[in-house]
């Protein structure tokens, strides 16, 4: 059994691959599968070396690692075989219509209410018509002849799928310049280098039959592979889920604070009868269930991986973050704020309200009540006692309770409505903070 994961390098790596890289890893990995990493960089004018790099650290950030790789552009004596083979065959045949031309008759056929499927004319050129053509300069593209049958499969995720060839056009796979198409470039590498299963997007069902025709043009039996086509995402507000928008990358959610073993939980459990329940990459490869995931689109919502986030960062150990956290950040100050953030980079607000300067909003209304807090405010050394100790001592003095109480002094030690308890945080910012802190509120 072989997989592969073949992202293309005109950008980075967005949540809509990363959910069809970590399924063909998952799998790879549930079934002790080799999985391989395949770079379609054939599109040369948008393919850049920085998003090659880009996309492998992403991988290697979601915990996938691959057996084998390379690139397209290693590969062009192998589609050049293929091209002779199907040439030889007459299955791929030479055109010669212009983008207009090919527009107009797209036009024509929707008038007449047919469906604007491509007409096989250059099928009718004669060998003399063609030779004409290209004495007036004219550099053919070529198409793949279609047969006239259906396409059936057994999907994974989608159950029987079946794709009607005759509704379908006769797809370019070599343009006029000797670029090789995905559609062709795509499924020769799956065939020489023995992939046997395919998990990728619902938008490739009529590619998928396409390319099962290709195969079987270039000597493939019918059954040679095995597909799972994930359904698309969808983002919060139920559009199609944009991957033009720079937030949704994998590099921009990391940067942003979003948790390795988040991300991969959610991708892995997103459109499936089961909730997403923290777990390192093997644990979750060993549960991971393709027939466990619907039929229908899924919804990225940006919440529940927060929220997916905040689980994990609220059992996360010390030592399993200290290289990420503020310099001079203890384990007393993790505890402390572990429980009450959704990324790991709002530590870094934390340590400034515990150990730099702040200045907490004005409560002039509060001006007695804080100074008699202030007033009453423990000698150090301080622990987690301090704070009950405090406010009992407060409350005898004052007769407040609950909110009256605690908000004042919250704001004037933080800044902040919400946040860590306090019994927490008081010992870190130590008594030299808090009485200033006191003051500038008045």
């Amino acid at each position: 059994m072989k997989l592969r994961f073949a992202p293309s390098p005109t950008g980075m790596l967005h949540v809509g691959n990363a959910r069809q890289a970590i399924a063909n890893a998952l799998f790879a990995r549930k079934h002790n599968a080799t999985f391989q990493l395949r770079i379609d960089d054939t599109d040369i004018g948008r393919s850049q070396e920085i998003y090659v790099a880009g996309i492998k650290t992403d991988l290697e950030w979601l915990g996938i690692s691959w057996d084998e790789t390379f690139r397209q552009t290693e590969c062009l004596d192998r589609y050049n075989r293929a091209i002779e083979a199907l040439k030889a065959s007459g299955r791929l045949y030479p055109c010669f219509e212009s983008e207009q031309e090919l527009a107009a008759k797209r036009e024509m056929r929707i008038r007449l209410r047919k469906p604007p499927l491509y007409d096989r004319a250059m099928l009718k050129m004669t060998a003399a018509q063609r030779a004409q053509a290209e004495a007036n300069g004219k550099v053919p593209y070529w198409r793949f002849k279609l047969t006239d049958a259906s396409k059936g499969w057994k999907d994974l995720v989608m159950g029987n799928c079946s794709v009607k060839l005759t509704a379908v056009s006769d797809p370019v796979l070599v343009r006029a310049d000797g670029t090789i198409l995905y559609t062709l470039a795509s499924i020769v590498d799956d065939l020489e280098t023995g992939v046997t299963h395919i998990i990728r997007g619902e938008d490739h069902i009529t590619n998928t039959g396409v390319q099962l025709d290709i195969a079987e043009a270039l000597g493939a039996k019918p059954d040679r592979f095995t597909f799972a086509h994930l359904p698309l995402l969808l983002d919060e507000g139920g559009g199609k889920l944009s991957k033009r928008f720079d937030s949704m990358s994998i590099k921009t959610l990391r940067r942003d604070g979003i948790e390795a073993e988040a991300m991969t939980t959610y991708l892995a459990s997103l459109g499936s009868s089961k909730s997403p329940e923290p777990m390192g990459f093997d644990a979750l490869a060993q549960d991971y269930d393709l027939s466990c995931i619907s039929k229908s689109a899924a919804r990225f919502d940006m919440k529940q991986l927060l929220g997916l986030n905040r689980r994990i960062l609220a059992a996360a150990e010390f030592q399993d973050v200290r290289k990420r956290l503020p310099e001079g950040a203890t384990e007393q100050f993790w505890l402390a704020i572990r429980g009450n953030i959704e990324l790991l980079t709002e530590c870094h607000h934390w340590w400034h309200v515990t150990h730099g300067d702040i200045t907490p909003p004005a409560q002039p209304e509060e001006l007695d009540y804080l100074r008699q807090a202030a007033d009453l405010l423990p000698d150090e050394p301080w622990s987690e006692e301090t704070w009950s100790t405090w406010t009992k001592a407060i409350t005898e003095a004052t007769g407040r309770k609950g909110k009256a109480l605690f908000r004042p002094l919250r704001l004037a030690l933080t800044g902040e409505e919400h946040g860590p308890e306090l019994k927490m945080l008081l010992p870190l910012i130590g008594r030299q903070r808090s009485l200033a802190r006191l003051a500038l509120t008045v």
